[in-house]
């Protein structure tokens, strides 16, 4: 605003300038030409200048939006995974207790009773649940021990597997999108 404030004082300035000049040069019509077009040069050269920074501003701003709209779907996909990693984080014990209640029980007494078929439904829904949220189980035993994925708690020596392979899980681990949401436990071979 004091831009524009200050290019109207001093057009009237010019203007005043130039009645001036007019009438002290009125006997000279080709100097009033001369004196009018490099004044509305300059006030063209002045407006395009404007225009520039102008257009210069409108960029940077549609620049820095578009930075800020990728930063912050960035940020909300972010929010999201870690919601799901920490709720998950927190429903994977009741899994792991379900399982092992599961793993008690005799499949073949129990294979045709009403209650065994019921909860083996409900532990085949947890899973697809999980598997839908793109919370998948690390596959361990019989692999290469890998820090990123494992927790060694413990040695085996039997010989039934190579050494610094995993030959027992005492705990499932998950990973969500490639992220490691919990370790698997696990007996490595010595």
């Amino acid at each position: 605003m004091k831009k524009k404030n200050d290019e109207v004082a001093k057009k009237a300035k010019k203007n005043e300038e130039k009645t001036t000049t007019e009438t002290t040069q009125a006997a000279t019509p080709d100097a009033d030409k001369k004196a009018t077009a490099e004044t509305a040069e300059s006030e063209l050269d002045a407006l395009k200048n404007q225009a520039a920074d102008y257009l210069d501003k409108w960029q940077r701003l549609g620049a820095e939006f578009d930075n800020f709209r990728k930063r912050t779907a960035t940020e909300k996909a972010s929010m999201y995974d870690n919601g799901v990693k920490d709720t998950f984080l927190s429903i994977l014990p009741v899994l792991d207790n379900f399982e092992r209640a599961m793993s008690a029980i005799n499949a073949d007494d129990y294979a045709e009773d009403a209650l065994y078929k019921g909860l083996t439904q409900i532990l085949k829904q947890f899973t697809s649940i999980l598997e839908a949220n793109g919370i998948t189980e690390i596959d361990a035993l019989g692999k290469p021990f890998d820090l990123n994925l494992h927790n060694a708690v413990a040695q085996d020596a039997s010989g039934e597997f190579e050494a610094n392979t995993v030959s027992g899980v005492l705990m499932k681990g998950y990973l969500h999108k490639d992220k490691v949401i919990r370790h698997s436990m696990v007996k490595v071979a010595e």
